[in-house]
């Protein structure tokens, strides 16, 4: 696949310049072998996808003996393609508290500024680099609603880390030079606002980006936090586009336990399938969105992908594959462009199933 031209988009009031396609990684060493995720990464960059996206956690789903492997694997492949590193926008993550995965850091965890530092250094010797690009906390270390939770319940507020400290523990880093942008992830708009307002009135790092599940099952970043990014200029990353394959219409006919070939996550894994990806409500939606991808003459790939392009909100969208195959057809779809005529369904879609998939 020849390498193509794309426009760059700046992160936020960083200085990182991205195209509208990221590499997704979680896949790596859980369906992706090294030898395969050696095939993707070299194919992407060929291709002119220079921004790729993992984190100390992956591979997914999450267990001990995986934990850092999909970074290990990333390093190995840095390490084998000399000089390669710096034509890559490498962003990774540190994990928040524990959330059924005590193996990374306990289940006392507040994300502290110490906690930060140490998972960063952890990091960088598994990547094998001297810098990440973009350090994203990968959910808030307070309570929030995360991950299916619709309201917030400050019941469950418990002690952390204050974002101030996480913020001082960022600037350290990027005093360092181990580092150089900061993102989040799986944020509200309470968590950007304040991330933004405690750097400009203490002088610390700002945020660049926020990464958020955004695709046509759950478009609820466009229910205020679109415009709390807007207004701050904080970039958003668009995660799980294709919502987990549901939205490629393999699971379409044969159901989440037993669609595509080969399996894809949510027939393999029981644990998806019992998250806001398997709620009958989200494979019925997915259904009604691949047909209208289909009357439109398009693959449910193709609008589900075309739909986050043409999306103002988003800075670059994250892809995630388990073979070359995959990551041409996503590539691919990314040439696909949707009017507004075509917007104006998918509005009138979502104000009739909502997000369902939030």
């Amino acid at each position: 696949m020849a390498q193509a031209a794309y426009p760059l988009t700046t992160l936020g009031q960083s200085d990182l310049k991205v195209g509208p396609i990221c590499l997704g990684t979680m896949t790596f060493a859980e369906q992706v072998d090294q030898a395969t995720a050696f095939d993707i990464m070299s194919c992407a960059l060929e291709a002119g996808v220079g921004f790729w996206d993992t984190a100390e956690m992956y591979a997914v789903p999450a267990k001990a003996e995986t934990c850092g492997a999909t970074e290990t694997m990333m390093g190995n492949w840095f390490k084998a393609n000399p000089g390669k590193r710096d034509q890559v926008v490498l962003a990774t993550k540190v994990a928040g508290p524990s959330r059924g995965m005590p193996w990374i850091r306990g289940d006392n965890s507040g994300l502290t500024s110490k906690e930060i530092v140490t998972a960063c250094d952890n990091s960088l010797k598994r990547l094998q680099t001297d810098v990440i690009d973009l350090y994203q906390i990968h959910w808030p270390a307070r309570n929030a609603p995360l991950f299916g939770q619709v309201y917030f319940d400050p019941s469950k507020d418990k002690p952390c880390a204050s974002i101030l400290e996480q913020l001082h523990a960022m600037e350290q880093l990027v005093r360092a030079g181990k580092i150089k942008a900061i993102g989040l992830s799986n944020e509200t708009a309470y968590g950007v606002h304040e991330f933004v307002r405690l750097a400009e009135q203490h002088g610390l790092p700002r945020i660049a980006t926020v990464q958020n599940a955004y695709h046509l099952l759950n478009r609820s970043v466009e229910n205020g936090l679109d415009e709390t990014m807007h207004r701050l200029n904080v970039s958003l990353l668009a995660y799980s586009p294709l919502a987990f394959g549901l939205l490629t219409g393999k699971y379409d006919d044969l159901g989440i336990e037993h669609g595509g070939t080969p399996q894809g996550r949510m027939a393999i894994y029981a644990s998806m399938r019992a998250q806001r990806w398997g709620r009958p409500q989200s494979v019925a939606g997915a259904k009604r969105y691949n047909a209208l991808a289909k009357e439109l003459g398009l693959t449910p790939t193709q609008l589900a992908l075309a739909f986050c392009k043409a999306k103002w909100q988003v800075a670059s969208t994250i892809i995630g594959v388990t073979n070359v195959a995959q990551l041409q057809e996503n590539i691919a779809a990314f040439e696909m462009d949707i009017g507004a005529e075509v917007l104006a369904m998918l509005d009138a879609m979502r104000v009739e199933l909502g997000d369902p998939a939030i």
